[in-house]
């Protein structure tokens, strides 16, 4: 019982605001197929068919309504309390996203799966990337990821988790493709630096960012100054996620 107390202290995930926008996965999945090398690439028409890694980034979100798929709904998000690293935090039992991410990275590099089993495995894949970049993805367990930190944004009501999730990216009014355009252009050295950092490294530089995203305005009123302070963070975590999937997917099928 204590567990369970402590397990369900730590939920921040509300099922309206618990990802990425579509808009932000979506520009993940355009970048890392920028990234691929030519081998992982047929790899992906094997795996994918006609179906972009755009398209297949938001799969993890969409099976939520099916019920076979409850065992990922925790997926999503890791809790790692201020002052403590993953290692010594209390592991949530139903796993967490570092947990899934390395088990299911190392299940698609050991192969032996079927066509199902190999195709839904990465675009969980591809899509917890994308989520473990959302800084507020990795949270501190007290607010439910900022869900609980009630907001105004442009004058309507939100919540933090809400305006890191989709709404900054909303009222630029780009398309996933403009957004990607706009910002898919990493040095070589970037690219080589970033895809060589671990899944718990990824998560560790979200909890990083946590003073910058919490750093509100009196009365909670978001706009366009937050916007202005914080948007190029948002332009660098999805960056970031996009050259990650690449080279997660490069590592396993390009070789």
């Amino acid at each position: 019982m204590k567990l369970l107390l402590i397990v369900l202290s730590f939920l921040f995930i509300d099922s309206e605001f618990s990802k990425w926008g579509q808009i932000g996965h979506y520009t993940t999945g355009d970048i890392a197929e920028m990234h691929l090398n030519e081998k992982a690439r047929m790899e992906m028409v094997r795996i994918l068919g006609n179906e972009s890694l755009a398209m297949a980034s938001v799969w993890m979100d969409d099976i939520r309504s099916d019920d076979d798929y409850d065992y990922t709904n925790d997926w999503h998000w890791v809790t790692i309390p201020d002052g403590k690293t993953y290692d010594v935090t209390e592991k949530n039992p139903n796993g967490d996203i570092i947990w899934a991410l390395e088990k299911l990275i190392g299940e698609l590099k050991a192969g032996g799966l079927t066509v199902t089993e190999e195709r839904e495995k990465l675009k969980m894949v591809i899509h917890m990337i994308g989520d473990i970049h959302q800084p507020l993805h990795v949270g501190t367990g007290d607010d439910r990821g900022g869900n609980d930190v009630r907001v105004e944004w442009m004058g309507d009501s939100s919540n933090l988790h809400r305006v890191w999730d989709s709404d900054m990216i909303r009222s630029r009014e780009l398309s996933y493709t403009e957004l990607a355009s706009e910002i898919n252009h990493p040095t070589d050295e970037q690219v080589s630096e970033w895809q060589a950092a671990t899944v718990r490294e990824w998560a560790q530089e979200s909890k990083s960012y946590r003073h910058q995203v919490y750093d509100i305005s009196r009365n909670n009123r978001l706009g366009y100054e937050y916007r202005y302070k914080n948007f190029d963070l948002v332009e660098k975590r999805l960056l970031q996620a996009g050259v990650r999937i690449a080279g997660v997917i490069n590592e396993i099928y390009g070789k």
